[in-house]
């Protein structure tokens, strides 16, 4: 395995993040279990939740995820040896079975006695807002949403305010953002350092091959300021393990059980991009797995790859990805079809 820090502490993670986001629903408690046993004795240190989880969200399974994670600790007593990350669902319809009212300073407080409840754990290492509390495009928008131009700004000062209030009680180490736009992201950073207040470390956003929209502008605030990206859906919900090409719909993956959650990234253009993709990881001897991961491996701006499985061969090949290096020869290949196809998934 290969390491990392967070930026801007000395909390050492690996570059490959286990996600957790099927457990308790594609994912039995044992199934996830085995998954972390499996994640931590190859070196896999850090693993990311959310109180959300599992997707498709719902009141039935709300916060299943965490507790899959929770039973965990408390059976192998490992908690001290994970970097442990976990999320504040944010406003909308969505989340109505959670709660309302989107991040404000009270419902942050609710959130993180509950998440840590349900983990079995006194603190969470890096506490992430999930989504912001104005519109944004993201989750397959790719323009920005101009009706929600007028709508009440992100009151970045008082999120900041409650989660210094959890770091001084213990319950947090860091913060960090999600689904965040450049805008969004500058003015966390500019009331953190305006008003002595912890500043976002980390920054996660979905990026993969066919999903390269943060390199403009996002990237540029990764660099300069120090914010690395936790990139998730490197596999783009696994379009780019191939599986998909052809018609293909194997039974229980994910674009067969919620084909809504994998259409932004079946597009015509997507598929003649994978098609290309696997065809250069074929001529090196690679799976299109593994070069897709492999290319957000050794991005500059990439603090950790979070990458997620319903299957233990799947899981294997994904922490395998880090053992993966590109030639110069494979990295130009892959830029000429971004160049033909570029971001052709939202």
């Amino acid at each position: 395995m290969k390491y990392t820090t967070l930026p801007n502490t000395e909390v050492k993670v690996s570059k490959i993040c286990l996600g957790t986001m099927t457990w308790g629903n594609q994912n039995t408690e044992a199934e996830g279990h085995e998954q972390m046993d499996y994640a931590l004795d190859n070196g896999v240190n850090f693993f990311d939740a959310a109180e959300l989880y599992p997707v498709p969200a719902n009141a039935e399974t709300y916060g299943d995820t965490e507790r899959i994670i929770g039973t965990w600790f408390k059976k192998t007593g490992n908690r001290d040896k994970v970097v442990l990350a976990s999320k504040i669902a944010g406003g909308g319809d969505y989340t109505a079975h959670i709660r309302n009212g989107g991040l404000s300073k009270e419902n942050i407080f609710d959130a993180i006695d509950k998440s840590l409840q349900r983990l079995q754990t006194d603190y969470i290492d890096l506490y992430q807002l999930h989504w912001p509390n104005r519109g944004v495009n993201c989750f397959g928008v790719r323009d920005f949403p101009l009706q929600a131009a007028n709508a009440e700004i992100e009151n970045h000062l008082e999120i900041l305010e409650g989660l210094n209030d959890l770091i001084k009680q213990g319950k947090i180490k860091h913060i960090g953002l999600s689904n965040e736009t450049p805008w969004g992201t500058m003015k966390y950073l500019q009331a953190s350092e305006q008003h002595n207040l912890p500043r976002p470390v980390t920054i996660q956003n979905s990026y993969s091959m066919i999903h390269r929209g943060y390199e403009i502008g996002m990237s540029e605030v990764s660099l300069r300021e120090n914010i690395g990206l936790l990139a998730y859906s490197p596999l783009a919900q696994g379009v780019l393990s191939g599986k998909y090409l052809n018609g293909g719909s194997p039974e229980g993956s994910r674009g067969n059980l919620f084909p809504r959650f994998i259409a932004r990234y079946m597009g015509d253009g997507s598929s003649e991009a994978v098609t290309r993709y696997e065809a250069i990881a074929k001529k090196h001897n690679l799976s299109l797995t593994e070069m897709s991961l492999a290319f957000v491996n050794q991005l500059p701006f990439v603090t950790s790859n979070i990458i997620g499985a319903t299957k233990m061969n799947q899981l294997k090949e994904n922490i395998n990805s880090i053992n993966v290096d590109l030639s110069d020869e494979i990295l130009n290949e892959i830029e000429e079809v971004h160049k033909d196809i570029p971001n052709p998934a939202p």
